[in-house]
């Protein structure tokens, strides 16, 4: 009989037998084209209401002794093996087109923040009665572009943070653009990895 999994946390349409959350985690393993951090993935199914955190957790653990996902050269990272993969094209249609769908759409926004934390440096330092912030776009070894913004507290410094992280390379196209006064053609941060086609989701 089919093991039912966690449900705390869990919205209405996510998943809540064990069976489906490691099919999901091996349909993510299997789309993403790098190593996918197992914390991060956790924490995101389980914000989006897809699946229970520590039952996520459990699943790599899991998928990992069963030797469908393998673990990568950087820390808590995995990537899909043969196996998996075979797993994840045999079983993703078990599997709700909308949680299939949804569950994509994060990861791949997911995976894309975490490019650009490598790609940036962010630093937040305390300055009087509020905060520093400094915004870096690195290319390689090369820094790009460096913003330095005074602002009143750490909740300001921290938006800031996260808003530059979204889209670091449209901010430099924008003050690019207004430094020079020419248009630039400005990458769409939701265009870093291109989604599939509606019959592979």
């Amino acid at each position: 009989m089919e093991q039912d999994a966690l449900r705390a946390g869990v919205a209405p349409g996510g998943l809540l037998s064990t069976a489906e959350v490691r099919i999901l985690i091996c349909y993510i393993l299997s789309t993403a084209q790098e190593p996918v951090p197992g914390k991060r993935l956790a924490e995101l199914l389980h914000y989006e209401g897809l699946a229970n955190y520590f039952e996520v957790e459990e699943g790599i653990h899991a998928l990992l002794e069963q030797r469908q996902i393998s673990a990568a050269d950087e820390p808590d990272a995995y990537c899909i093996t043969p196996s998996g993969r075979d797993a994840a094209e045999t079983l993703r249609t078990s599997l709700p087109f909308t949680v299939r769908e949804k569950a994509y759409q994060a990861a791949a926004r997911m995976l894309a923040r975490r490019r650009h934390e490598r790609e940036t440096k962010i630093e937040i330092l305390p300055q009087g009665a509020g905060r520093l912030i400094s915004c870096a776009v690195n290319e390689g070894d090369r820094e790009l572009m460096t913003i330095r913004l005074y602002v009143a507290d750490e909740g300001q410094a921290q938006m800031i943070r996260d808003r530059f992280l979204e889209d670091p390379s449209g901010i430099y196209a924008d003050v690019l653009e207004r430094m020079t006064g020419s248009t630039m053609h400005r990458p769409d941060p939701k265009a870093d990895k291109p989604a599939p086609d509606a019959d592979e989701i």
